[in-house]
């Protein structure tokens, strides 16, 4: 079957084990001094480790793969014990992994062992999709920053850098006249809230498409999309703008499989900012 799955740059990997630490599912071991997936068995897609590997070497691919079983990854965890399991629930809640979650509970009472108290703390009242004080994955986690108060706030309306209409990958024709011969930035849809200065400092001169790796659906559309504006929108670089947290590279992912796929090799810049809105990185790959 084709499902998204790890892939790891061995070029890239240094051995320092912090994935393997943090996969609970087992689907990564270090091998000859260099992490390794294992069992696709047991890889459930969702990219944890990505965030965790200082060195960029892990990201996801759609690909041939065997099928994800929940059953056999929960029989090898009972083995590690209760605090596994529960990072392993926990993890699968955080991701919104509701089939997957009822398997791994139907396992844990085959074998008569409790289910640990895994889930989204609910709100009295409210239905169980409800909000949580803390979440494992970064993408989630509550945070509340207090802002600067040295500097006054000034009340002139700022010009916007926005030259065309829509913004949304899906919605944007890849044969859009307002491409050919343009620079185009793909952002994830959270760093323009992030970024104060958004439109001044990474928007001017620029088109635009936004899209979310974590929530949007049909991803293999968006790289066969990105290839046609390349090679037949006519752009002239590609600059993707992503957030510090794990899920965001898979944008960076889509964007370089669509300059694989296209005829055309143009440069691809990526832009990494930071929670606050910061900038932790800005290189050509």
């Amino acid at each position: 079957m084709k499902r998204t799955i790890i892939k790891i740059d061995e070029g890239l990997c240094n051995g320092c084990g912090v994935c393997v630490k943090g996969c609970h599912e087992g689907a990564l071991q270090l091998i000859n001094g260099k992490a390794t997936l294992v069992s696709e068995l047991y890889c459930d897609g969702l990219g944890a480790c990505i965030g965790d590997c200082p060195e960029g070497a892990i990201t996801l691919e759609e690909r041939e793969s065997e099928p994800y079983d929940e059953a056999t990854v929960m029989e090898r965890l009972m083995q590690k014990g209760e605090g596994v399991v529960l990072a392993h629930l926990k993890h699968l809640d955080e991701h919104d992994q509701h089939d997957l979650l009822k398997e791994a509970e139907a396992v844990l009472r085959k074998c008569s062992i409790p289910i640990p108290a895994y889930k989204k703390r609910e709100i009295a009242g409210n239905s169980p999709r409800s909000f949580s004080t803390h979440h494992a994955c970064p993408g989630s986690r509550e945070m509340l920053y207090a802002l600067p108060t040295e500097e006054p706030v000034s009340t002139a309306v700022q010009r916007g850098e926005l030259q065309q209409w829509p913004v949304q990958l899906h919605l944007v024709s890849p044969t859009a006249t307002f491409l050919r011969g343009a620079d185009l930035l793909v952002a994830a849809d959270c760093c323009a809230f992030t970024v104060g200065n958004f439109h001044q400092s990474y928007l001017k001169g620029k088109r635009l498409a936004i899209a979310c790796p974590k929530l949007d659906q049909g991803k293999e559309i968006y790289i066969r999309k990105l290839a046609e504006m390349i090679d037949h929108g006519g752009i002239n670089t590609l600059t993707v703008m992503i957030m510090e947290v794990p899920c965001c590279g898979g944008l960076l992912y889509l964007c370089e499989e669509a300059r694989k796929a296209a005829s055309r090799n143009i440069p691809l810049k990526l832009i990494r900012i930071s929670l606050k809105g910061e900038q932790l990185e800005e290189k050509w790959v």
